[in-house]
């Protein structure tokens, strides 16, 4: 049986509508010594982020943990503060091709939301990147208190939505969250780079005559 065109799109900030340039933390970590990925490896690991995520610690507690451990690894605190700020400075770029497809969607009467696991930090890096009112609704996780591919995460997502699970088109470029969304009732998409935005053309409600 052919299945029912999704009505909402719940879309991916970091790795779809916002990128990073690998070069620019290569820079920084060259600038101050640092092993080449130190810095990613230092704050994105599971028991220093997973706090930030889900709102039990804020943005600055967990850069300030951040900083600590690359003190500790280098010795040298001062260092270990400018290399973090200098690090931090950077917020990543938006995609074109994907902010156009965002515009388009939501033209034709579709709601679309972010949904993204993002510190206390996300509504002013969305004001920096000039995202502030280009979607309908944002589910953070720092918020929320549930980070995707938790399935609370996915029901907060829709109800705000207010569609069905089943007509809400997820689009990540992370397996794991696509997997959960899924598993959830969602239909969920891997992205892989803007080619593969003509898929929400043949997922998505079509525009009202």
């Amino acid at each position: 049986m052919r299945r029912e065109r999704c009505r909402a799109l719940l879309l991916d900030l970091d790795g779809v509508l916002r990128r990073f340039d690998p070069a620019r933390q290569r820079a920084v970590e060259s600038e101050y010594g640092l092993p080449e990925g130190m810095l990613s490896d230092l704050a994105f690991a599971p028991e220093r982020l997973r706090p930030a995520v889900l709102g039990a610690v804020p943005d600055a507690e967990w850069m300030a943990g951040v900083t600590d451990a690359v003190a500790a690894a280098t010795e040298d605190p001062d260092r270990a503060a400018r290399a973090v700020a200098a690090w931090r400075e950077y917020r990543g770029e938006v995609v074109p091709e994907v902010l156009a497809a965002v515009r388009e969607v939501r033209a034709s009467g579709v709601p679309v939301a972010l949904g993204t696991n993002a510190t206390d930090r996300l509504d002013a890096d969305l004001a920096l990147l000039g995202l502030t009112g280009e979607v309908d609704a944002i589910l953070n996780s720092s918020v929320l208190g549930h980070a995707k591919p938790s399935a609370e995460f996915f029901a907060a997502a829709c109800a705000r939505l207010d569609v069905p699970a089943r007509l809400c088109l997820f689009v990540d470029d992370d397996d794991r969250n696509v997997r959960g969304a899924r598993i959830a009732g969602l239909a969920g998409f891997r992205y892989g780079g803007p080619a593969d935005l003509r898929y929400l053309s043949a997922t998505l409600a079509q525009p009202a005559a």
